[in-house]
């Protein structure tokens, strides 16, 4: 086939815009796909591309997921905990043969790197699009993998090159490795069953709890222990094999911004790479790959430090998320390359055939809180608009407006990819387009990425797995609010105002043409308080700042275009007496509270805009102050989930560090310890429990025991 380049305007719905050759060679009529959302949709595309019709597989909680609606057949696989559904390879096997499927992909994540359901596949005479099942268990198996590595003569991390028993023998060799030590899960990835220990006590907490993870998302409990190395570069590299030995590494992508051992933004190629230390890395992820028969798709992952010196961290043996950003610059569809090999193709290109086109970064829209740790954010979307179609620009995703981001899986919105002939285009690029998301129902990071990527030291490149823990060790609450963007939102607030007035006008409610009573107008929001009065001749605002009810400062707005994109995308065209020309702002109004509280999104911020007419804030002196709930003998999950285990009761005396009690949400477990001394007054739920979010799970006897800390490493 050659290399397949790819238009760089691409759809929402996946790859649809992608270029074709010509007719493919014959690979697989039918091929169900073993996972779900936006991956089975990517999937689906390349195969509706190639001319196979696809299977999918749902759980109760996807029967209306669009990924279900697009398949050519779909079948329901149980109810929505993956043990019971996703992971069934009874099931999944009973399936591919009812539909006479000839062949599985499995994404990433849930059965993907598993040996067993590889190899139940092959034994039924049923193809696996991935690699053989003696290479997933070489290379999947971070314990094996770490010895095949050591034979090959490829760089590794220092570490117990076996499986660790129980937290005796965890301690033994953290200290024989000395600290920080990594205690991560053999199988799987993704960033779960993975914690840093930097002393004995973390070392005993971090094998429970990894252990704990690694069974639930990969039946798996098995678990290694390396060194952790600090502030390093993580930079992975993608190859291809097939079947007759040939092999490529593709050019490198850096992923070193990460939470809680998660990719958050992945770009390519990395900005530190030279071609010498590429060709030596790439070379070495192709020697890992020979030396156990792989092939199709594999990702080579390594750490970095800032001399170039580099050391394999393990093989990811299945497509990548981030699998994007590498398309984007090379033109090469990787899931038709994987689909092609595993039905016995040969590559039809070689080494020198891989160029590098531009540059690509990719940021991961989550429904998570980065203001509260990261932490998930389920529900349903009210609201659902992705950015105005560029150049350049991919998005991926498996929802629509009204889906549910449920808390059995992982919190994905989308991943938004941006293509650039440069890296500062790229940049530019997708800072532009996160502005321009519009997420209503759930909490968001999409703010948080367009910080990060605005951030002088990621754009200047000089950055390390540290970035987050450095520039955001307390979360992310938004951007700080300026003078100048609190009178912009008071602006925005009056044209809200004005266009909910005209509605209300053309529903048959008789106003005259300019409602005097909503002229001027009085905008609270960040402490000040702004009157604006509009000319409705000449168009101009004049903006007055009210200090201690006096006139402190006024100042004038020559213009203010607003063009609605959707029902919320304010995209604002501003030019006031201190411009030459005009400034374009992007805002989005988000909703009314109470007909005078405007709610906006802003910069990643949240912002409340109280409005009143002249008449309204005379006699707001008068109006009553909220007061807020009294939680302070409360503990509030912090997050939805499942009650794991509770370690108190009533009575209990707890001290500061204490674990209370594990909730876990994505497959993640989080523990909720105490930070104070304190008796346990009333323990309002029990394992097993389902909880929503700010749901009361504790109560004290005393109040100035109610804090409490959490940790949170799920993917």
């Amino acid at each position: 086939m050659g290399i397949l380049f790819m238009n760089r305007i691409i759809s929402s719905a996946g790859m649809r815009c992608f270029a074709t050759t010509g007719k493919y060679p014959k690979t697989f009529e039918k091929l169900l796909i073993a996972n779900r959302g936006e991956i089975s949709r990517r999937i689906q595309s390349t195969c509706k591309k190639m001319g196979i019709k696809t299977v999918a597989i749902y759980s109760d909680a996807d029967r209306h997921a669009m990924f279900v609606k697009e398949a050519d057949e779909a079948y329901r696989i149980g109810p929505p905990q993956s043990g019971q559904s996703y992971l069934r390879m009874d099931l999944i096997l009973d399936i591919a043969k009812k539909s006479k499927a000839q062949a599985v992909h499995p994404g990433y994540g849930f059965l993907s790197e598993n040996m067993t359901f590889c190899k139940l596949l092959t034994d039924n005479s049923i193809t696996f699009v991935g690699p053989p099942h003696y290479a997933i268990h070489a290379m999947g198996d971070k314990i094996e993998s770490k010895k095949l590595a050591k034979k090959s003569n490829v760089n590794t991390i220092p570490g117990f090159m076996g499986e660790v028993k129980d937290t005796t023998e965890a301690r033994k060799i953290a200290n024989e490795i000395g600290y920080p030590v990594m205690v991560k899960a053999s199988a799987g990835g993704g960033g779960k069953g993975m914690r840093i220990a930097w002393n004995d006590k973390e070392v005993d907490l971090g094998f429970r709890l990894s252990r704990d993870e690694a069974i639930s998302s990969f039946g798996d409990g098995r678990l290694l222990i390396e060194k952790f190395i600090e502030t390093p570069r993580h930079i992975e590299f993608q190859i291809l094999g097939d079947q007759q030995g040939n092999y490529v590494y593709l050019p490198e992508r850096e992923c070193s911004v990460q939470r809680r051992n998660q990719k958050v933004v992945e770009e390519a190629p990395s900005v530190v790479m030279d071609p010498a230390t590429r060709h030596a890395m790439g070379t070495q992820a192709c020697m890992m790959a020979k030396a156990c028969g792989y092939y199709t798709t594999g990702t080579c992952e390594f750490l970095m430090d800032k001399y170039k010196k580099f050391f394999f961290l393990e093989m990811n043996t299945r497509l990548q998320v981030e699998h994007p950003v590498t398309e984007m610059i090379t033109g090469i569809d990787l899931v038709e390359q994987m689909i092609l090999t595993a039905a016995g193709h040969p590559l039809s290109y070689k080494q020198a055939d891989v160029k590098i086109l531009g540059h690509a970064c990719e940021y991961r829209i989550y429904a998570e809180d980065p203001s509260r740790k990261f932490l998930p954010s389920i529900g349903f979307l009210e609201k659902y608009q992705e950015p105005v179609t560029r150049d350049g620009m991919r998005i991926d995703t498996g929802v629509q407006e009204g889906s549910e981001i449920s808390m059995y899986y992982d919190p994905m919105i989308s991943k938004l990819v941006c293509w650039g002939e440069n890296r500062p285009q790229a940049l530019s690029r997708l800072s532009n387009a996160l502005e321009e998301y519009v997420i209503k129902g759930v909490i968001h990071n999409a703010g948080f990425g367009r910080s990060i990527i605005n951030n002088e030291t990621f754009k200047g490149g000089e950055y390390s797995t540290a970035f987050i823990p450095k520039f955001y060790k307390d979360g992310f609450f938004g951007e700080k609010m300026t003078p100048t963007d609190n009178k912009l939102l008071a602006l925005m607030a009056f044209k809200v105002a004005q266009m909910q007035d005209k509605q209300t006008h053309l529903q048959g409610i008789k106003y005259p043409e300019h409602n005097e009573s909503l002229n001027p107008l009085y905008c609270i929001v960040g402490g000040n308080t702004f009157k604006l009065t509009h000319d409705f001749e000449n168009g101009h605002y004049d903006i007055e700042t009210i200090e201690g009810g006096k006139v402190a400062k006024t100042e004038k707005v020559r213009s203010c275009e607003v063009q609605m994109h959707g029902e919320a995308l304010m995209k604002a065209s501003v030019i006031d007496d201190e411009q030459d020309g005009s400034v374009a702002k992007n805002v989005q109004y988000m909703e009314t509270k109470n007909g005078y509280k405007h709610c906006f999104y802003y910069n990643g911020t949240h912002c409340e805009v109280e409005v009143y007419n002249e008449e309204q804030y005379k006699l707001k002196k008068y109006m009553a102050v909220f007061k807020a709930r009294d939680t302070s003998k409360m503990i509030l999950s912090p997050m939805p989930g499942a009650i794991v285990s509770v370690s108190v009761q009533p009575g209990s005396i707890v001290v500061d560090g204490q674990e209370l009690l594990v909730v876990e949400a994505m497959k993640m477990q989080n523990v909720i310890r105490a930070e104070k001394e304190g008796k346990i007054k009333a323990v309002k739920i029990k394992k097993g429990q389902s909880v929503a979010v700010d749901e009361v799970l504790i109560e004290y006897e005393q109040t100035t025991f109610h804090f409490f800390t959490f940790r949170v490493t799920y993917r």
